[in-house]
């Protein structure tokens, strides 16, 4: 979950891996550090910080260091508190590692190091794999042949880069399980964690695979397989912009991220439907002979993309009859599952990274399923390379940990799918007309909601001395509720909860009182009358209420209700449109309490580990 970047050039790369641990942040600021090496000097040095990557770079500029040669490193916290001592790059005598991922045989290697005469100072699990090179060094040819060696000992996740003293004409990259790009400059090279890192510098990249190590030079770079050979590998142009990562006129990415859907909803949308009907293809070449087979889907996520899954569950069964079940992935992948023949195994992912679901998927394929299919924001990325058919998402580039625009846009690729596979169960053609009308209506409907940014900013002043909520819907808005929960938990860090609001009387009515805001997901529909029985509920109870609420649905202010009126709007796509003034409100809220938006507390991005 941590950040890599590495760089070597005939000028000095400070600003270049500053700016792109910058891009990294997402993926991890409790500390950062950087090694440098001076091609004149020959003199490895390292500076490390703990916090955002400005103390770094503020710390760096006091101590004058420079270097044509580097690694840099933005570090999310798993072995060891967030310190110096901890930060990387770890040193070993004369070389220095970053590393992402985790090792999980680290305790033995630590051992068998120690009694090799090594001494470690930090309590992370990357310290031993500078060792581990240092050593196998001893008794090789070269630094590369050593990295070859020490990355067979290892077990778990690693994306590593490593430069040294006594080889300053190369840096050295290895990975497994976790991402890793070599950026291709003139006369200089770069490597990182995430394309986004280098952007600044460059638009061509070349993907390494599981298993790879590289030797990146300022001339160029060579690929070795796990058998050591060298391999050829297409350079591959990037076509997000650089302007992307900016916040604007805005306060913050995630504010920005949330007005930036309309326009990301309808990117998705284009080239994927006509105007009557789905086009199948998008999710890859072999889509129309996979789907023609499947009888059944199971979906498995994590965090929004798992609350994602869990309202295309109800149009899977509502609209095409196909059984559906949703499962986070970090279970999953500890049970044995009972495969029903024909089942299409989904996974959702913003990133393509996240190692939980990429390590369900990697079960899935040792199972009886029928064939995989991503939903994911990168094309590039782990996930979409290894299953079978993808829908690439067209959110842009979402730089706030709270995920917004990749939520929405993901509730949009798996609405394409359930038409898709319907279209071959008990969904007509009539139907699906209908559908995509709506669907292709969508971002006027969420501009409009945008337009009530005002109005929620001035409610969420309500919710500043709190410290609990209860969130409520019914059907499909349930996972709306749990979704609009998480938001507020995340990044305002007030305590809150989701249930369907017809289990209000089996134990959560219990927690209501005057000081236990009550936010309710009130669309139009069959369920509607339910939902205001409900409501009455919390009323009788001296709850206060806030209703996001469908504007014919007939709602009244009163002293213990506030009403949101929503823009009416379609069924099939209430649930995307009811998510945006609830990431409004989350927003708002945490503004209000002087959170951190965009980088909440022990939270990053990407979460690449277990």
């Amino acid at each position: 979950m941590c950040g890599i970047v590495g760089a070597i050039a005939n000028r000095t790369i400070n600003a270049i891996l500053i700016e792109g641990l910058r891009r990294l942040e997402y993926r991890g600021y409790d500390s950062a550090g950087v090694g440098l090496i001076n091609k004149e000097s020959q003199a490895l040095e390292l500076c490390k910080s703990v916090g955002k990557v400005q103390e770094l770079a503020d710390k760096l500029e006091n101590t004058r260091q420079q270097g044509n040669v580097g690694i840099a490193h933005t570090r999310w916290a798993t072995h060891g508190k967030p310190t110096e001592v901890n930060a990387h790059p770890h040193r070993s005598h004369d070389i220095a590692i970053v590393h992402n991922g985790i090792i999980e045989n680290y305790q033995e290697l630590r051992k068998t190091l120690r009694e090799e005469g090594y001494e470690f100072i930090s309590q992370t699990d990357s310290e031993v794999v500078a060792h581990l090179i240092h050593y196998h060094k001893q008794t090789s040819a070269s630094l590369l042949e050593a990295i070859q060696k020490a990355i067979k000992e290892l077990k778990g996740a690693y994306g590593l880069a490593c430069i040294s003293e006594q080889d300053v004409d190369n840096l050295y990259v290895a990975r497994k399980d976790s991402p890793l790009v070599i950026g291709v400059g003139i006369d200089e090279n770069y490597v990182a964690s995430d394309p986004l890192a280098l952007r600044q510098v460059t638009d061509r990249f070349v993907y390494l695979e599981d298993g790879e190590v590289a030797r990146v030079s300022t001339t160029g770079y060579e690929i070795f397989n796990k058998e050591g050979k060298s391999v050829e590998r297409d350079i591959e142009i990037s076509r997000d912009t650089v302007e992307s990562v900016d916040k604007g006129t805005y306060r913050h990415y995630m504010l920005k991220e949330i007005f930036e859907q309309p326009k990301a909803l309808k990117n998705t949308l284009l080239g994927r439907v006509g105007n009557q009907t789905v086009f199948e293809e998008s999710f890859g070449s072999e889509a129309t002979t996979i789907f023609d087979q499947v009888k059944q889907v199971q979906i498995v996520a994590c965090g929004t993309s798992y609350h994602a899954g869990f309202v295309a569950k109800y149009w899977f069964e509502d609209w095409a009859g196909i059984p559906c079940n949703v499962e986070v992935a970090s279970e999953f992948r500890y049970r044995n599952p009972v495969v029903q023949d024909n089942t299409l195994f989904v996974t959702i992912s913003q990133s393509g990274q996240t190692a939980d679901t990429l390590a369900a998927l990697s079960e899935a394929k040792d199972a009886n399923y029928l064939a995989t299919l991503a939903i994911c924001n990168v094309a590039a990325s782990q996930l979409v390379r290894q299953s079978d058919l993808a829908f690439i998402t067209q959110a842009g580039v979402e730089i706030g940990v709270a995920s917004t625009k990749a939520f929405t846009t993901q509730l949009i690729g798996l609405q394409l799918l359930v038409i898709a596979l319907g279209r071959r169960a008990r969904l007509s053609a009539e139907r699906e007309k209908q559908l995509v009308s709506n669907l292709t209506d969508i971002p006027v409907f969420c501009a409009a909601v945008l337009q009530l940014n005002n109005t929620i900013a001035t409610i969420s002043k309500h919710f500043t001395e709190k410290h609990h909520c209860l969130f409520l819907g019914r059907g499909v808005q349930y996972p709306i509720a749990l979704e609009g929960a998480l938001k507020i938990k995340e990044i305002s860090y007030i305590h809150a909860e989701a249930y369907p609001s017809g289990e209000l009387k089996h134990g959560p009515l219990a927690l209501v009182d005057s000081d236990m805001p009550v936010i309710a997901v009130a669309p139009s529909g069959d369920l509607l009358e339910k939902i205001k029985s409900n409501l009455e509920e919390v009323a009788a109870r001296g709850g206060k209420l806030y209703v996001f609420a469908d504007e014919n649905a007939g709602f009244r202010n009163d002293e213990q209700t506030t009403v949101i009126n929503i823009p009416h709007c379609p069924q099939s796509i209430a649930p995307i449109i009811y998510t945006l003034p609830l990431q409004l409100l989350a927003y708002h809220v945490a503004v209000n309490k002087g959170t951190d938006v965009d980088q909440p507390r022990n939270l990053a991005k990407s979460v690449t580990v277990e």
